[in-house]
């Protein structure tokens, strides 16, 4: 290849590019206002994990360790306990959100639908430790959700719909 043909190459290209530039110059800017108007995620978006409870407010989760068997990055960390009646719970639930690559293998695993990512991307922080997401902070969060939830008459996540969905038919009168 020739000096004349990398001119060449230049003079069409610089126009082509600019061209571009010129068709988005008049259009009107899409900007969102970030910190004051927060943005709409579709319902399937996967965000900050959560712990579900029963409708009598105990936790659902009977530490299984399938969500910890199914996620492919190893970020689940459990250990079961009985309690005196003999049932089964999560004594130690961790998620180190930084392994975690939000893929939903958890929620997916889970035939109690007790842990489920929610809609929350606002966790940065600074200190590594701030990561890693205990039982209490977990529940804790499923509360804030699901009291934001009522008070917005918002539907209940997608498996409890299906749920639904699965009930025998009521016989007709």
């Amino acid at each position: 290849m020739n000096m004349w043909d990398s001119i060449k190459g230049v003079i069409f290209a610089i126009p082509k590019g600019m061209s571009i530039t010129f068709r988005y110059l008049f259009r009107k800017p899409v900007t969102e206002q970030y910190p004051n108007v927060k943005p709409k995620f579709e319902d399937r978006y996967r965000g900050l994990h959560y712990l579900t409870r029963y409708p009598d407010g105990t936790e659902r989760c009977v530490c299984c360790g399938l969500c910890a068997a199914a996620c492919p990055a190893d970020c689940i960390y459990m250990e079961p306990a009985d309690t005196p009646e003999g049932v089964r719970y999560a004594k130690i639930y961790e998620i180190n959100e930084l392994r975690c690559i939000f893929c939903g293998m958890c929620e997916e695993a889970c035939p109690e639908e007790a842990i489920f990512l929610g809609h929350e991307f606002e966790f940065s922080s600074y200190n590594r430790d701030d990561f890693i997401w205990t039982k209490e902070m977990l529940l804790e969060n499923y509360d804030k959700i699901e009291k934001f939830r009522v008070a917005k008459d918002i539907k209940p996540p997608i498996r409890q719909e299906r749920r639904e969905y699965m009930k025998p038919a009521q016989p007709l009168d």
